[in-house]
């Protein structure tokens, strides 16, 4: 009895190659498309088509663009997780894949899920690390990885059994899900700045600034402009609206999951932009130590989801960490967008730390002169004694 396996299916040259591979080695394979954003229809049922071509013995399709929001997303806002400082872990969504093979294979009783990701990526890890966490008696198949494939010899099999391949030449390697589009290859690859057809999302089509209005309830974006609405759809709608102005596109060397260094731009402008407002917002509500204490735990996180590790129990412990901290994280921040940038203009909360009837930034206090210089004596008390040493 031929063995069932559930793969993870985009309809692409290497997601090809690997259905028809796996059916001629006498599997029944299950295609699975799960969406997290940025498929239009016409590709869908491309992909729905392209399994039906190669032999599958069944299709399965999953929209989890909200689930991504609400598993991933939001928790990455409200620790305002950026890998390295700068990428919006928009690779998060290999996690939410893994999960619905598994639980594909789980419904269909396969003993196997299978992927085509390379043996240099770092896709492989978030899928397989998720694959062996929750499904340990799920085989892994990856042949794009176990034979060493190269495009060329995916494209020559192919089409030596009778499949076509878009001809079409590939300038760029491009992602694409809810959060934005990841880009590499041709002259990213080379070190060189990116060329201007490299940016969709974020192609500067507005000359005259958006003031973009966004409100928060602990910690979640909840409205744009006054217009309440689900997650999901701000990240869309800001997407389109700040990448109008140019916003949101990066591009940097990371440290990949396997050790090497890699090239890479992405371009995210509704999750730059939220992360940013959030940022502004905690600056107003949470205390010095609190913004000390979790930034350290937010590059944790950052660095653990990036590499793989997201279901590493302490990530658990951030998350419930970083939602105490965002009791207080309501109110609204307007962002003024305007030339490829974003400056917070203004920022409101009923939980303001600022109170002038205590304080007024270097202007008034509720203290005497008196009060202030003994405080700064005691304050530099170990400096002071310090300095004497070197007397």
């Amino acid at each position: 009895m031929a063995e069932k396996v559930v793969l993870a299916f985009s309809g692409g040259l290497d997601t090809s190659y690997c259905a028809l591979y796996l059916k001629e080695k006498g599997h029944d394979v299950i295609t699975a498309t799960i969406d997290t954003g940025g498929m239009s229809k016409e590709e869908l049922k491309y992909i729905a088509d392209r399994s039906k071509e190669l032999g599958a013995v069944k299709h399965y399709f999953v929209d989890a663009k909200r689930e991504i929001f609400d598993d991933f997303i939001a928790n990455q806002i409200k620790a305002n997780a950026l890998y390295q400082g700068v990428y919006p872990l928009m690779c998060n969504d290999r996690y939410v894949i893994g999960k619905h093979i598994i639980e594909i294979a789980r419904k269909e009783k396969a003993g196997a899920v299978a992927h085509g990701c390379t043996r240099a990526g770092n896709d492989q890890v978030r899928i397989d690390v998720t694959v062996l966490c929750f499904a340990p008696e799920i085989k892994i198949i990856a042949p794009i990885r176990e034979l060493g494939m190269h495009r060329p010899h995916e494209i020559d099999y192919l089409e030596k059994r009778g499949f076509k391949v878009k001809s079409e030449t590939k300038k760029y390697t491009i992602n694409e899900n809810v959060y934005g589009r990841t880009i590499s290859g041709s002259e990213i690859d080379e070190n060189k700045g990116a060329g201007d057809d490299v940016w969709v999302l974020s192609k500067l089509k507005k000359k005259d600034p958006d003031k973009i209005k966004i409100s928060f309830e602990n910690g979640v974006p909840v409205a744009i402009n006054g217009q309440r609405m689900p997650g999901i759809d701000i990240l869309q709608t800001l997407n389109e609206t700040a990448g109008a102005h140019g916003y949101g596109r990066g591009l940097y060397v990371e440290d990949e999951t396997l050790g090497i260094k890699g090239y890479q731009a992405f371009e995210a402008p509704g999750m730059i932009l939220l992360t940013e407002a959030h940022r502004a917002l905690e600056r107003l509500v949470l205390t010095h130590h609190q913004l000390n204490t979790k930034t350290l735990l937010e590059n944790n996180y950052a660095d653990l989801a990036y590499r793989g590790l997201f279901y590493e129990p302490v990530m658990r412990d951030i998350e419930k960490f970083v939602d105490s901290t965002q009791r207080y994280v309501t109110g609204e921040v307007v962002m003024n967008v305007h030339n490829m940038g974003a400056m917070q203009e203004s920022v409101t909360s009923p939980h303001t730390l600022m109170r002038e009837e205590i304080a007024r930034y270097a202007q008034a206090a509720s203290w005497k002169g008196v009060d202030a210089e003994t405080f700064i004596k005691l304050y530099a008390m170990q400096q002071r004694i310090a300095a004497l040493r070197k007397k």
